[in-house]
């Protein structure tokens, strides 16, 4: 071979191999550029909603082309206010807190409320955010009131907190969503000094641990104790398929309620029962490639059944948080699924129009599909979890 068709050769390598290096990298599934695009559309969205919504009612969800209000007892009460604490943390708009803090304080007379054990929901994620964000001594003093009604609903000897009062046919129910009220009470121990708060807490979780979890590390919906001896009488579901499936959102309020004990609580065995959890969801063979869960994971018509972004959002806020907690490939693994989550979800398939979908941020949740109430729609704590969880993407010490 010839100087010249060395020469020639040589060059086409180099030019090539020049072009490989120069390719545009692939772009990633999320960013934070990403989230912070998502967090301004929840603004632009949310003041339509704030324009739109009557004085003393709460935002609860959107179907037939009409918003549909809930008084300041429905369970979900505390998410619209909380979502407004978020996007004024994002914006520093005072817009969003004035309007934030009326809509709160609609709910303090729920600090007297002691027939419900949502009082987490209701209160911590309103006025909790509130005090963070402002340092309000009112807020601190009605939440220090409402963790004393959420305490008084403790059964020391079922070790744990009564979810329902409604209902003849059970004695003591506990719920999987109950997991999330604990922050609350862990908050309430840290800022009053008083240890029966965590010492609730704790043992609630460690109920939970114990007697909610099958061998899988799926999770009943329900566990009904006596009241008396504190033995378990039943496991069952209210919202899922059936009582052995793995209802999508319970599933995710377990995920979320552990990793957040461990945060608070430094006890081991909620990270190992969080990692369990998040495994057993990421692994299941009925995920979609896209995370969106079905409505339940063990529904017979999958797939051509419902997904919950609820159940979503909730999953990547807790993943997020979770793969700090964890080292290396499990670290990666939830936090990438966190973020082909929060990807979906930010998509023309999950995320409304500007100006549609009553003001709501996500659309496609499912609420109590067994009851045909709020199925395929938006739902404020389907915004609330979602926003949430793009705070703490943007916040993550990975960015």
């Amino acid at each position: 071979m010839n100087n010249r068709k060395i020469a020639i050769i040589g060059f086409l390598v180099f030019f090539f191999g020049a072009m490989g290096c120069t390719e545009k990298p692939e772009e990633p599934i999320f960013s934070v550029e990403k989230a912070k695009k998502a967090l301004d559309f929840s603004v632009i969205q949310y003041k339509y909603k704030m324009n739109a919504a009557p004085p003393g009612k709460i935002p609860v969800t959107f179907k037939d082309d009409t918003v549909r209000y809930s008084d300041i007892y429905w369970w979900v009460s505390g998410f619209y206010p909380g979502s407004l604490w978020y996007l004024y943390e994002y914006t520093g708009n005072e817009v969003f807190r004035k309007e934030a803090h009326e809509r709160t304080m609609l709910l303090e007379p729920l600090k007297n409320h002691r027939s419900t054990h949502d009082l987490g929901f209701m209160l911590y994620c309103s006025f909790g955010n509130g005090l963070r964000l402002t340092g309000n001594e009112e807020y601190r003093q009605i939440m220090l009131t409402g963790a004393e009604s959420l305490a008084s609903r403790y059964n020391p000897v079922a070790k744990s907190i009564k979810s329902w009062d409604f209902g003849d046919e059970w004695q003591h129910p506990v719920i999987i969503d109950n997991m999330m009220n604990l922050e609350y009470l862990m908050w309430a121990a840290k800022a009053s000094g008083t240890k029966k708060f965590e010492e609730i807490a704790v043992n609630h979780a460690y109920t939970s641990l114990e007697h909610f979890y099958r061998d899988d590390y799926s999770t009943h919906h329900v566990v009904d104790f006596d009241s008396i001896t504190g033995d378990v009488i039943n496991k069952f579901t209210h919202q899922g398929y059936s009582d052995e499936s793995t209802w999508a959102r319970g599933q995710s309020w377990g995920l979320y309620g552990f990793t957040m004990m461990y945060r608070e609580s430094g006890e081991k065995d909620f990270l190992e029962l969080a990692v369990k959890s998040a495994d057993f969801l990421l692994d299941h063979p009925n995920l979609p490639d896209n995370k969106i869960p079905f409505w339940d994971y063990d529904s017979p018509d999958i797939p051509d059944t419902y997904r919950d972004a609820s159940a979503a959002a909730i999953m990547a806020s807790a993943l997020l948080e979770l793969s700090a907690f964890v080292r290396n490939d499990k670290s990666d693994k939830y936090f990438s699924a966190a973020e082909i989550i929060l990807a979906n979800l930010s998509s023309d398939n999950y995320m409304a129009e500007e100006g549609e979908n009553g003001g709501f941020i996500l659309k496609h949740s499912v609420g109590f599909l067994p009851a045909n109430s709020e199925v395929d729609v938006p739902l404020s704590y389907a915004d609330y979890y979602f926003i949430e969880a793009l705070h703490r993407y943007i916040n993550s010490k990975r960015m």
